[in-house]
């Protein structure tokens, strides 16, 4: 289970496609580069159990980053390219990377980073994918090594870094694997088993490959010989073509991504055929519960839903039929044990919404923050832990998420979700996107407040937000529902679909309390 395997048995088979031009990299390719680079890493001195740094939009080379890095015993962190350049800094400086690499498309957050090499003591080299001025390559660095593996191979791995909306990131740590880097991939013997994956997958990529998702499922599809597809970046249309051209039978994508497709014409969806798609998988962000619905009556009960988290502790799941069944569920688990518990560590009956731990769930840390690694288990079970959703678990066993603990609205005494309000707000014609968060209010503490993307911006104004809270009390309760609603041309989203909130409500939080029923503008 590694493409090693594949290079040998079939090593004419394409292990990656680039979606937008077509080039294409053999499993023998594929593995002469990846060799190439576990020579050039031990070149720059680095050795089992160094940690690297790659910020890099979707191109070949990550691949060959990614597989170099796991048979030189290199721990990799994938850096998000929306970063600016003190974030990433501080990133390199808390994993202690001493190898930073960056595509040539960044080049000015290179030159950026360069008057901060004071922030990043233990960084020794930084490395051009493509080519920066002032910068080593990588083609370089492994233009006159061998296709050969060195001597003393290893399995690396991989380190997550939160994404840091409700704080600074966080590198996530599992237990680091021993021995030769051709071994059983847990991941993909995970996804082998719940959604069919093998040498025949055909498994589409839209997604950005720093995130931990995307870039795991195409490691796991590679480690069994299937056939990645990567988009440089994701349009709707273009997806579309990709999947008849390249035959696809598997994808994965985020909410947004759904609603972007929708927003197609019938004539635009029309021109493609999508007979070999076989399961479209979707996670990373809650889908309002119509959106999820035309998905399904557009392209079959092919539809898989997931629920998990970098930490890698419980893994929840669902197919089309069962959340036609249990619409606005993301599944039940399949790996840990869910607990819904008080703020007080104890555990809540069926229905009652409380903080997500997980028992007989995978162990994991956070990376020189042991306050945040304890502060994530149950205080009166330790070996229960949590991500810190929140949500509620229905009298058969199927997850329903609220929101995160830091985005709860406390207005009155009365605990509010906000994402039972955007779930509604989204499904009114006029909307395109909806936040939902608390902000002061004298007499009760926190009122609702409701940042819209409307459908039409021309629209945006006092009436549109008249009739959308009208809206609401016509089926939420009154504490539930907004006091005032804002608008934006659009809300700041990560590419998988993650609502950076904590951003959007320091746009909104006052100076001074805000009076009842008051509409800041």
């Amino acid at each position: 289970m590694h493409p090693r395997i594949h290079a040998q048995s079939t090593p004419d088979k394409p292990a990656l496609i680039m979606a937008g031009t077509g080039e294409a990299i053999t499993y023998r390719q594929l593995e002469a580069r990846a060799n190439r680079g576990a020579h050039a890493l031990r070149q720059l001195g680095l050795g089992n159990g160094s940690t690297i740094a790659i910020v890099s939009s979707n191109r070949p080379e990550y691949f060959d980053i990614v597989w170099a890095a796991q048979r030189a015993g290199i721990e990799l962190v994938a850096v998000s390219t929306r970063l600016k350049a003190g974030e990433i800094a501080y990133i390199v400086n808390d994993s202690g990377s001493t190898a930073l690499l960056i595509s040539e498309t960044l080049s000015d957050v290179a030159c950026d980073l360069a008057g901060k090499a004071g922030d990043m003591p233990a960084l020794k080299h930084t490395i051009a994918i493509g080519t920066i001025a002032g910068w080593q390559s990588w083609d370089d660095l492994c233009a006159n090594q061998p296709g050969t593996a060195i001597a003393d191979e290893m399995a690396g791995t991989r380190m997550t870094y939160s994404s840091g909306t409700t704080g600074r990131p966080k590198g996530i740590k599992g237990a680091r694997p021993a021995g030769e880097p051709v071994q059983e991939n847990l991941g993909a013997l995970m996804f082998q088993s719940f959604y069919g994956i093998g040498d025949h997958t055909a498994y589409l990529s839209p997604a950005p490959l720093y995130h931990s998702a995307p870039l795991g499922y195409c490691v796991a599809v590679q480690c069994v010989g299937g056939t990645v597809v990567v988009m440089d970046k994701f349009r709707p249309e273009a997806f579309l073509q990709a999947i008849e051209k390249y035959q696809i039978n598997t994808a994965q994508v985020v909410p947004t991504m759904f609603i972007r497709l929708l927003a197609l014409s019938e004539e635009e969806r029309g021109r493609y055929d999508l007979s070999s798609l076989k399961i479209m998988i979707h996670a990373a962000a809650p889908c309002p519960i119509p959106v999820k619905r035309q998905m399904i009556e557009w392209l079959g009960p092919i539809i898989e839903e997931y629920y998990a988290g970098s930490e890698g502790n419980l893994f929840v799941k669902l197919g089309s039929e069962e959340w036609l069944s249990h619409p606005g569920s993301v599944g039940r688990a399949v790996l840990g044990t869910i607990r819904i518990c008080s703020d007080e560590g104890d555990e809540l009956p069926t229905d009652e919404i409380g903080t997500i731990y997980v028992s007989e769930g995978k162990p994991f840390e956070y990376h020189n923050d042991p306050e945040k690694t304890a502060s994530s288990r149950n205080p009166k079970h330790p070996d229960w832990s949590t991500i810190g959703d929140v949500g509620r678990l229905d009298e058969d066993g199927y997850l329903y998420l609220a929101d995160r603990k830091d985005f709860m609205i406390i207005s009155g005494g009365v605990n509010i979700y906000p994402q039972e309000v955007e779930n509604l707000l989204i499904t009114h014609p006029g909307v395109d996107d909806a936040a939902v968060f608390g902000v002061p209010n004298a007499e009760f503490g926190e009122e609702v407040k409701a940042v819209v993307q409307p459908a039409d911006f021309n629209m945006a104004g006092d009436s549109l937000a008249v009739e959308l809270i009208g809206w609401c009390k016509g089926q939420l309760a009154d504490v539930k529902c907004p006091r005032s609603i804002e608008f934006e041309q659009e809300l700041p989203r990560a590419e998988t679909g993650k609502l950076y909130k904590k951003e959007l409500k320091a746009r909104y939080w006052p100076a001074r309390p805000v009076r009842n029923g008051e509409r800041t503008t």
